[in-house]
This record gives C-alpha cells, structure tokens and sequence, in this order.
C-alpha cells in the first residue's frame, strides 16, 4: 500500500496550469498536514481488577504505517481523569506492545486508555485514540450496569452539502448519542405545511444511520420524524431549499468512484469548476472542467489508490476557487484488500489442558504477526471495533460511531457505509482555512527514540561551554564515559536513546583544586525531550451506569472466570517462590563468596586477596567522595600516596599497585570519579598470578542494590532516566499437571495465547502454540500482520 496516491487528469478536462489560490492550498496540505492515528488491539473487552491488560498499538500515517513516530505514549486513567499508570512504548515500523497490571483494589468503574504519539500533539486532542475499559470488582461499592433508557439526537444531511430546488438529493439520517443508541429505528420525511401525508420513508440500516430520497420543491418546507423500537419519537428540520447551487452524486464501485455534478441558475454554467480528490492529506485526482454545461459525469477509476482501500474526499470549487460541494466515500467498499494467513497444518484439539499449535508458512511475504486466541463459547456479542474499522474509519472522525467494525465484516451493507460517510465532515484539515494559507502550528517535531537535556551544576552555578564528563551506565552493561560540552544555555544532550532498561548518569568535572577533587559540589538534573502531555478534553460517554452494589450480586461469567484465574495464577506464584526458597535453604552459601563467584573471572581468582562486600553488608561509606579515600587504612599492606592530581593512588608493599574497573585497567583519576554507591565488590589482589599487586574495582550489575545507607550516600552528581517500557512475556503455560504442587483444580483462562511479535525466522517456521483451558471446545484466533509493502493481512477464524 505505500505509494498509493496516483494523480489523475480526466481526459475531458484540462489542467490547472497556474499557481491559483486552490494550487497553493493543495501545495499546503501536502506539506503541512501530515498527520497519525492510533489503533490498540486488547487482549480482552472487559477485565477483572488485579488482571493484566496486554496491547497492541499500530500507529499509521494514512493508511501505511507510521514511519514518523519511534515512541508512543499510553495512559490508563479512571473515570474521574485521574493517571493510574502509563507507558512509553517503542514503535518499530509503527508497531509496539506492552501491557497494564490492574491492582486489586482498583473501584468497580470505567477506566479509559489513550495512546497518542508526541507528534500527534501538534493537532485536535479529538484525534487522540481514547479506548473504553470496564474493570469490575466484586468488592466495590458500586457496580456498572448497562443503561436502559437511550437519550439520542438526530440530523439529517444532504448529499453534497446542498439541497437544490428540483434536484433529487439523497440525505443520510444520523442518529448520536452520548450512551447507547435505540437498536432500530424508521422515519418519514413531510411537508410541514402538510405531516399527515408522507412523501418518503426510511428505516435504519443500523443503530448509527439510514437514507432517504425526495426532490425538493421551491418554497417548501421539510421535516423529518424519527420514531425508535422504544417508542421514543423526534423531528428534525431539513435545510432551505435553494434556488440555485450545485448537485453533487457519488457512487462508488468496485470499477471506481463515478460522480455527477449538476448546477442550477449558475452564471457561467459548471465552466471553470474544479473538482479535487485528496486521500488523507494527498492530492489524488484534479480536474478542471472548461465547457460550458450544466451536467458533468465521470468515473475516476479504482487506480488513484492503486487499488487499496480508503476514504476519498472529493471537494467542489467554483470559478473563484470557493467550495461550494463535499463529499466522502470509500473505495472499493465492496471489494476489501485484505490478505488471509496461509497455515499449513495445524494441531487443534478440544481436551482439557491439551497442547494445541497452528504453524503459518515460512514461504509468505508477511513476517511478522500479531496474534490472539480466545475461547470461543458462542455466547460474546460480535467485535465493535477491530483494526479495519481503525485503519479505514473511527480513526480518522473524533464523532462516535457504534459498532464500526460492522462496516468491513463479510455481510457488511456498503450502502449504509456510504450513508455514515455523507453524515461525516473530515476534519483532520479544513479547506477554507488551507485557502486562507493557514498552517497548523508545529511545537512538537517528531524526534527518532527518547533524548533528554542534562543541565550539569557546580557549586550553585551552571556550566556554560564548558567540557564535562558523563559516565553511563545502562542494566549490566559496562559503564562508558564520555566528554560533552555544555551549550551557551549551560546544557548538554543525549538523543536518540533506545533503550528499555534504567540509564544511570553521572556526572563529574576535571579540577585543578584538589579541594574540588570529590562531587559533593556537583549537581545534574535531566530534563526529556520526549514527553507526554495532560489530557485536556473530556471523556467519550459510554452505555455503562454505576449503581450501588446489592447483596450477593451474581458476577457475569466472564468475571468470574477472571477472577478464578489470578488465584490460579497466585497458587502458581507461591509455589515456585516456595521451591525457590528451599533451593537457596539448601545451598547455605556464603553471599560474599557467591558475590566474588558472579563477578571475578579468570586470572582475578585467586585464594590471596581480600574483599570487601558493598552488596550484602554496610560498610559505612558515607562521608567518603570515592572508594580510594574510603579505602585507606582497611586492608593491611595497602597505602595510599596522592598524585599531582590530589588524588589517592594505592601501593601495596611499597609498589605501585595496578588498577581495574570491571577487570579492564585503569587509572586512579578515573576511580576516583566513580560513585561509591554505583560500586558491588573491591577486592585487593596480593602477588595473584598474572596480576599481582591489584585493587579491582566491581561495579553494580542489573538490578543489584546496596546494602548500604543510601541516605548517607551524596549522589547528587547522579541521575537516572527511564527509558521504552519493554512488555511483560506472556505465559504460554500456566499450569504444570506434572507438579503436583502446582495441580489447579480448574482452568478458566479466557485469553490462551497473546503474542504481539510473533517471528518468521530463517529456522524455524511461525509456530502458534497454546495449552487448552478445561472448558474450550473451540478457538477464536485472530492474526494481523502487515508486509514490507503495508500490505494488510487480517485472518479471524474458529477452530474446533
């Protein structure tokens, strides 16, 4: 699907040869309003409090991904707009995962997930993906219910945005509502003078919208009446009909987009008349229409978008470039681009706790998948919205739409899709303003991965264009320094950081004044670059009411099944934590010696040396600027001499000792800049081999922490920054029936496998594998993907 916008000039027409106002607003739109969209994929609909919500976000620019953005934000908040907890994911190719652990004391409630990238910012917080999440908790006070009574409203809109004396015009009817909207509903369109007598009827092609037709009659006045399946009744009025203007019909087919245009009392006719197609903020088709007549029919053919799926907006302008039509519709409505998975056996069978695998093939285009498999007990309601309905519609229109993926499933009405798009406005830009030479404004440019500004202090004062040193140290990797020099504004910069794991950064500044050798003088705060903003905007309303919770409330079975997992889960947990804590009672090792066995290798072992444990016991740093000083006088036969540098260079029985750092040589300058509390082990080496005389020096690894007091330990000259929030593993297996231990009375897991980054390697082919529950006799699995050309594979199936 990438490059998918193919101008196109009828042949009928000529083109616009100089730069008009129209001409510099298309010019405009392509250069300027470049924008994203957001769809997440769940595990579930509903969740239980203390479940885990695992996602998927796509991220596309148009209909391709996203190639802008490299981090997204998402937020879980509840519905008073409070922050629960937020994520910042690593978009690759427009794609990332991760996940939410609720806590199990979170209210009964609706709970909302908005996910936006930050150069999505720059435009409408309405384009802001705000998905609904209802958590329940049977120990809440309150309980969500579905409301009975549905409150909606109603317009009706003319094709085209015009209504013309004589002209036949078709008018979409749209219902909305802030809740639910009734299930169905008829209407009938009157002359107000005369409401008795009908002159057409309608009845909805859904909940959202039906159609009608009537040709209009000057000086008349229209109504339409709407009554609902509940008896609920309202009327609306149509727009003035007008005595002149232009008609706009479109229809759109598989062959391609055929529209019509008839003027009426227009002073040159449709001479001079453009007609401009854009998709997404592409030109796709440009006309100019230079006869003089009152009708004008063409098709612009399926190859504008070389055959791929969209929405086109095909916009009307006169002879002074004013709009005086719009319309959208979608092509190829009746003919989705959708790829299917190509599986080449699989393995499915229906017993409790059975191992069940579906293996893709190895030899297709599409590499990587997203996968999803449920139970499937024939009892939940079809899917609301799935990543066609994101990619095609909701994600590109802030109103709501009910149930969205109805409109690209297999017996899908193209005609009542076609009605929801002329109720539609696209406001993703607005072509008067684009007329004007307006421009959005950009104060969020779009930055590769996480970068951040450090503003280094010393002695109360910034450090401006001056050289300073950082050492970074990233999880278990070996900790590097390096030299930066401070802007006029006395900051330095990390860019482009990708990574999952804290980076810890320290600061330190060569000195002349020995007095000034430690870093209590210094001081680093770090400010990112890349940072999410506060919601603003209000929450969608949804169908759900709180009410307070009754006596012995029955719980729906979903929930119940959720909550019998996690104390399954927990029964799991505490059992290897059990066996766990038999391992270590078992070995009754000494921890220095564990400590000395994980980090000394080679030539650094030896039974003559003596070792000073930071890890497991205190040994009272503080007031101590490095661990040189902090060494002297601790170990017998080590000394210290201080160098022209003022700083501690050991000896041991008179000689010079080597330095190490990581078991990589040296120098006390360099020791002497390292935090104590960013030190494991020191271990002091007497005649060791191929050593000899040392002081290794052992850094932090991982997630190892002192035992030391880290209130009496400066580190002020210290930072950390967190980086991308790498995603929790699914668990394959849950249940071990070979443990009896771990033996679980009843599997009620809804959610049987979750793999968001599931991989076509060179050995071994895309293998589905999960363990059944103890009640599936079918399987929902959903697989997406997308191939270097964005191409979509959509596959939902059953197995049994």
């Amino acid at each position: 699907m990438k490059n998918i916008f193919y101008v196109l000039l009828l042949s009928m027409v000529t083109p616009v040869l100089a730069q008009t106002k129209l001409e510099k607003a298309i010019t405009n739109l392509e250069n300027n309003y470049k924008q994203e969209k957001v769809y997440l994929l769940t595990d579930k609909s509903q969740y239980a409090a203390g479940d885990k919500i695992w996602f998927k976000s796509f991220v596309f620019d148009g209909y391709n991904r996203s190639a802008v953005s490299t981090t997204l934000f998402v937020e879980l908040y509840n519905s008073d707009k409070k922050l629960i907890d937020w994520k910042t994911i690593l978009l690759t190719n427009g794609e990332g995962s991760g996940d939410f652990q609720l806590k199990e004391n979170l209210p009964e409630q609706i709970y909302f997930v908005r996910a936006y990238t930050p150069y999505m910012t720059n435009f409408s917080e309405d384009f802001q993906i705000v998905k609904t999440i209802p958590v329940y908790n049977p120990n809440s006070t309150e309980s969500l219910v579905i409301s009975k009574s549905a409150d909606w409203s109603a317009k009706a809109v003319p094709e085209g945005g015009t209504f013309i004396n004589g002209m036949p015009t078709k008018f979409a009817v749209r219902l909305s509502s802030n809740t639910s909207l009734p299930d169905n509903w008829t209407g009938k369109v009157v002359d107000s003078q005369n409401p008795k007598v009908p002159l057409a009827t309608f009845k909805s092609f859904d909940r959202n919208v039906a159609s009608f037709k009537i040709t209009p009659a000057s000086g008349k006045k229209y109504q339409v009446i709407i009554q609902d399946n509940a008896g609920k009744s309202k009327t609306i009025e149509l727009p003035q009909v007008a005595e002149s203007g232009l008609n706009l019909e479109v229809y759109s087919s598989t062959e391609g987009i055929k529209y019509t245009l008839k003027g009426l009392n227009l002073k040159q006719q449709l001479q001079n008349y453009k007609v401009v197609g854009t998709i997404s903020n592409h030109l796709a088709y440009k006309a100019n229409i230079k006869n003089m007549t009152n009708e004008v029919s063409s098709i612009i053919p399926t190859k504008i978008s070389n055959g791929a799926n969209g929405i086109l907006q095909l916009a009307i302008f006169d002879e002074q470039d004013n709009l005086v039509a719009q319309r959208l519709c979608f092509i190829k409505p009746g003919q989705l681009k959708i790829e299917k998975a190509e599986i080449i056996a699989q393995n499915i069978k229906p017993n409790p706790r059975s191992f069940n695998s579906i293996d893709l093939s190895p030899e297709s285009y599409f590499k990587n998948y997203t996968v999803l498999v449920s139970e499937e007990d024939g009892t939940r309601n079809p899917e609301e919205e799935n990543i066609l309905s994101g990619l095609w519609l909701t994600g590109d229109f802030t109103t709501k739409i009910d149930s969205p993926a109805q409109y690209f499933s297999k017996d899908a009405n193209t005609e009542a899709l076609d009605a929801l798009l002329i109720s539609e406005n696209w406001k993703r830009f607005d072509w008067n303003s684009l007329l004007s030479g307006a421009v959005p404004t950009i104060t969020t440019n779009s930055q590769k991965f996480l970068s951040y500004k450090i503003k280094p202090i010393k002695n109360g004062s910034q450090l401006i264009n001056t050289n300073v040193s950082l050492l970074l140290k990233l999880g278990k990797e070996e900790p590097v320094i390096n030299q930066f020099t401070t802007d006029q504004n006395g900051y330095a910069y990390l860019n482009n950081l990708n990574y999952d794991e804290p980076l810890e950064v320290s600061l330190f500044v060569n000195s002349e004044d020995s007095k000034e050798s430690g870093t209590d003088n210094l001081f680093v705060t770090i400010e990112p670059l890349v940072t999410p903003t506060s919601f603003k905007g209000n929450f969608p309303g949804t169908k759900y009411t709180l009410v307070k919770a009754g006596a012995n409330q029955p719980l729906s079975s979903s929930i119940s099944r959720a909550i019998n997992t996690q104390k399954n889960i927990k029964k799991t947990a505490s059992t290897d934590v059990q066996i766990e804590e038999v391992k270590l009672v078992g070995k009754k090792q000494d921890p220095k010696e564990e400590l000395d066995k994980q980090l000394s290798t080679g030539m650094f072992t030896s039974m003559n040396s003596t070792i000073f444990d930071f890890l497991n016991e205190d040994q009272h740093v503080a007031g101590s600027s490095n661990i040189l000083d902090w060494l002297q006088g601790r170990a017998a036969g080590l000394t210290f001499q201080r160098n022209n540098s003022g700083v501690n260079v050991p000896y041991i029985r008179g000689q010079q000792a080597k330095l190490y750092l990581d078991e990589i040589p040296t120098d006390a300058s360099m020791i002497a800049n390292i935090p104590v509390s960013n030190i494991a082990m020191v271990k002091i080496l007497k005649g060791a081999g191929l050593v000899g005389d040392a002081v290794a020096i052992y850094t932090m690894k991982g997630n190892m922490k002192s035992k030391n007091n880290e209130k009496d330990i400066k580190k002020n000259n210290s930072s950390v920054i967190k980086g991308y929030d790498p995603p929790s593993e699914f668990p394959v297996e849950m249940l071990d029936n070979d443990d009896p231990a771990k033996k679980i009375e009843n599997d009620t897991r809804e959610t049987l496998y979750w793999n968001p980054n599931l991989f076509d390697s060179d050995y071994v082919p895309p293998r589905i594998k999960f363990f059944n529950n103890d009640s599936a006799k079918q399987y929902k699995v959903l697989i997406i993907s997308f191939d270097e050309e964005d191409n979509l594979l959509y596959d939902q199936e059953i197995f049994k």
